[in-house]
C-alpha cells in the first residue's frame, strides 16, 4: 500500500542529496519515477533540483495553481508512475498537500515530500504544516550547527552576516542568505562563531 512521505530539516541537510539518490534508485530498477519542483525556486534553474556535493537532476515544475492530483492522474493513464518525488515541498499549497494524499489513496502511488519544516521567523510554512498532519511516515533529516549542535532552525542574514528577523516569508536563497543553526544561536542571533 502507498504512503505519503514528508522528509524536512533545516538547510544544508543533504535533502536534495537524498531526493536525487531515490530518484536515481528507482530509475536504475526501470521503475518510473516522477519528480517536481516549484517554479518559485530557480536558484539553480528553472526545473533544476541542485545538491551541493554537485548533484543535479533536471525536473518539471509546478506553480501553486496545478492540480497535483490531475496531473499525476493522467499521466498514470499514459504511463504507470512508481513513484511522485516534491522537492521544496514547503511551497505546497494546502490544496496540494491535500492532493498528494489522495495520489497516494486513490491511485496508490508513493509520494515523497522533501522541504523546510520552518522559516527564518521560526513559524512553519502552510505546506509543511499539513504535510506534517497528513503524512503517513514523517522523518527528520540531521544538520549541524557551526558549533557543532544539531541545527534545526533556519536563519535568514543579510550581508553583514546579521540575523534577520523580519521580513517576507518566502526569499528564494542559498548559502549567501541563509544558515542552519542550532536553536540556541538562532535565538541569541550568532549566524557564525566569533572571528
Amino acid at each position: 500500500m502507498a504512503s505519503l512521505h514528508y522528509k524536512f530539516a533545516a538547510m544544508n541537510s543533504g535533502k536534495s542529496t537524498q531526493l536525487i539518490q531515490a530518484h536515481f534508485n528507482y530509475c536504475e530498477r526501470g521503475m518510473n519515477p516522477l519528480a517536481m519542483t516549484p517554479a518559485i525556486d530557480d536558484r539553480f534553474g528553472v526545473g533544476v533540483i541542485a545538491a551541493r556535493v554537485g548533484l543535479e537532476l533536471k525536473v518539471e515544475v509546478f506553480a501553486d495553481s496545478t492540480d497535483l492530483f490531475e496531473l499525476l492522474a493522467a499521466r498514470h493513464q499514459v504511463k504507470p508512475i512508481d513513484v511522485f518525488i516534491v522537492d521544496e515541498a514547503q511551497f505546497l499549497t494546502r490544496e496540494q498537500v491535500y492532493q498528494l494524499a489522495r495520489i497516494v489513496d486513490e491511485l496508490n502511488i508513493p509520494v515523497i515530500a522533501y522541504g523546510l519544516k520552518i522559516d527564518f521567523r521560526a513559524e512553519m510554512f502552510p505546506g509543511s504544516y499539513h504535510l506534517l498532519c497528513l503524512a503517513d511516515k514523517v522523518e527528520e533529516l540531521k544538520s549541524i550547527c557551526w558549533c557543532g549542535n544539531k541545527a534545526h532552525m533556519n536563519a535568514r542574514v543579510n550581508e553583514a552576516g546579521e540575523v534577520m528577523r523580519d521580513g517576507a516569508q518566502v526569499e528564494i536563497g542559498g548559502n549567501d542568505r541563509y544558515v542552519s543553526l542550532c536553536r540556541k544561536h538562532y535565538l541569541a542571533g550568532r549566524a557564525f562563531p566569533d572571528a
